[in-house]
């Protein structure tokens, strides 16, 4: 059987997508490659399909203990032959599935770094390549051998010595991180100088993006949120407590939400974790703890009620929306509070002075996208090497911002910053600015300065605006050494003495209530609705009797497909997305009485 025959008898997809299939011929021939695709875009068949094709059992290297037994779950539905090796199986049947490696009865085996490096599974390994029953090594999430990132592991970095101990075993390392330097230590602590790179495009086209300016963060939310009961989704917050605070609230809001972080036991993170990932429409509460390999494909919206630490991170947090390819929506709020509270992190990380740069480039480069006066999409894009025209699907696409010439006021901004000695951070340089007297202005005799006074023209609420700009060109620096205070970067010179123009934007007053960026997720008509909702029953009910997520059954989009085309025989149903054969034997007859029910 062929790459194509596969995809098309046992996972049910008519086409490949991108280089998949390029992909697959490669690592099917024997070679390695390390594969970055966007969250979304097929990187788990990358290494699938090979390992069917290839003679004996794929190696999956997986982080993620609590999913795997959902991957392998799938898998089965599948008709493939997985199972995992982890800690939370008991020596029994760690035992049988050893057994089953033996016997040649597994097609996938995922298993922890942690456990693979133990001698008696290298040593199991070492008589499968002997005999030649080792089709692949598949190094998942593989940025976690970067140091500097938040999901970096320590086993990871010991991974290299796969390709010394295994030199004919090709090895496919995947991650949806996305920026060079991440990239290039990937390929040199896994020793994969000889591998092919491929660097698929990274726009997620059914994600659409909204920023808006912190005001009321929690009442935004819900104005987000209106419309859109019984959809999942993911709130990150930026602190543990935030984040049960804001469980606790969506919760008497009547939208279900559940708290995730590391300050949980380990079996409330686990026990809420499963119940994201097997109930519909709850929202999970999370810090950046919460996320990485998150296979549940109907995420509809992922919600930043605080700045992520740099624009790599927002990606892959957003990109647990919309993994079904539906419409989905990545939607945060941020102000220079954020901003400051990310620059501390930085300062107070262990990291060298060369890592502390490269995180402070990358949230500047965050800043810029938020306070972007053109698409969205193409700001994003462009970070990681993309060109894109205005996608018309973000919010700066729908809703232009008005933009004027802001020189006089960046030179009145910086001047007063620069005239208090750069020690005080927005709040006191508006007041400043406004001719604003407090005691603070009186005590440092802000009054007699020459900026005193000289912004009446903007309010407070554009001021901000112009600071958090000027902090997003890299004008300003937020120095939190000094609680917050605004400092001037050598690039504030050319402004100051008029040699170079600046151009803003006028602050948006968003409405809190969003309805106009609700998205139609089915053009469905009255009928067909009808025979999805009780397909998605059904599957719900399904999914219940047999212990593991609904997705695993069927996903979102291949019943939205069965209550649009209502095939009426199997032969019809192979023509449906995601309806391998297995599928069809398993749930055939029940579908087409479902159908034929609503006749």
């Amino acid at each position: 059987m062929n790459a194509l025959a596969v995809l098309r008898d046992i996972f049910g997809y008519p086409a490949f997508r991108g280089a998949q299939a390029e992909i697959i011929e490669h690592i099917h021939q024997g070679g390695d490659a390390l594969v970055l695709m966007p969250t979304g875009g097929g990187k788990s068949l990358c290494y699938q399909i090979p390992a069917l094709l290839r003679p004996g059992c794929a190696v999956v290297v997986s982080p993620l203990i609590a999913l795997m037994q959902d991957q392998v779950d799938a898998l089965i539905q599948l008709g493939v032959r997985a199972a995992c090796l982890n800690s939370t199986l008991d020596w029994r049947e760690a035992q049988a599935i050893e057994q089953q490696l033996f016997n040649g009865t597994l097609d996938l085996v995922y298993i922890a770094p942690e456990r693979l490096l133990i001698e008696r599974t290298l040593a199991m390994l070492d008589a499968l390549y002997d005999a030649g029953k080792l089709a692949l090594f598949a190094i998942d999430e593989a940025h976690c051998v970067s140091q500097w990132g938040h999901d970096f592991r320590p086993e990871y970095l010991q991974l290299c010595a796969l390709h010394e101990r295994y030199p004919q075993v090709p090895r496919i390392a995947l991650t949806a991180t996305a920026d060079t330097a991440t990239r290039n230590e990937i390929l040199a602590r896994l020793g994969l100088g000889e591998a092919r790179v491929f660097l698929s495009s990274f726009d997620r086209p059914n994600i659409r993006y909204t920023v808006v300016e912190k005001d009321n963060a929690k009442k935004q939310l819900l104005g987000f949120l209106a419309g859109r009961k019984g959809q999942a989704g993911i709130v990150y917050c930026l602190s543990r407590k935030k984040v049960e605070e804001t469980a606790t609230w969506l919760s008497a809001q009547d939208y279900p939400a559940l708290p995730y972080h590391a300050g949980l036991p380990a079996p409330t993170r686990a026990a809420n974790q499963r119940r994201f990932l097997r109930e519909e429409g709850l929202i999970m509460c999370a810090t950046i703890a919460f996320g990485m390999g998150i296979d549940k494909p109907d995420v509809r919206f992922v919600a930043h009620l605080d700045l992520p630490k740099s624009i790599e991170a927002y990606y892959q947090e957003t990109g647990r929306a919309g993994r079904d390819s539906e419409p989905a929506e990545a939607w945060m709020s941020y102000g220079m509070q954020d901003v400051a509270l990310q620059h501390a992190r930085i300062s107070e990380s262990g990291a060298d002075d060369g890592q502390k740069i490269l995180e402070s480039q990358r949230l500047t480069a965050l800043l810029a996208y938020c306070e972007a006066p053109r698409c969205r999409r193409q700001v994003l894009l462009d970070y990681f090497g993309e060109t894109h025209p205005p996608c018309g699907n973000c919010d700066l696409c729908l809703d232009p911002p008005e933009l004027w010439d802001g020189t006089q006021a960046a030179q009145k901004a910086l001047s007063a910053i620069f005239r208090t000695g750069m020690r005080f951070g927005v709040a006191h340089l508006t007041d400043i600015l406004r001719g604003k007297s407090t005691d603070k202005v009186a005590q440092w005799q802000h009054d007699r300065l020459p900026t005193f006074g000289v912004g009446r023209d903007l309010d407070e609420h554009a001021w901000k605006s112009v600071f958090r700009q000027l902090a997003a060109a890299g004008l300003v620096h937020v120095d939190m050494t000094e609680h917050g205070a605004l400092q001037l970067t050598d690039a504030a010179r050319q402004v100051l003495k008029g040699e170079q123009r600046v151009e803003l934007r006028r602050p948006l007053k968003r409405p809190t209530d969003q309805a106009r960026t609700t998205v139609v997720y089915s053009d469905l008509s009255t009928a067909d609705n009808e025979l999805f909702q009780r397909l998605r029953r059904w599957r719900s009910d399904t999914a219940r009797e047999q212990g593991v997520p609904a997705y695993v059954i069927l996903h979102d989009k291949t019943l939205r497909e069965l209550a649009e085309a209502r095939p009426v025989s199997h032969g019809l149903l192979a023509g449906i997305t995601g309806m391998g054969s297995a599928k069809i034997e398993h749930y055939g007859e029940e579908l087409l009485n479902l159908i034929r029910s609503e006749g």
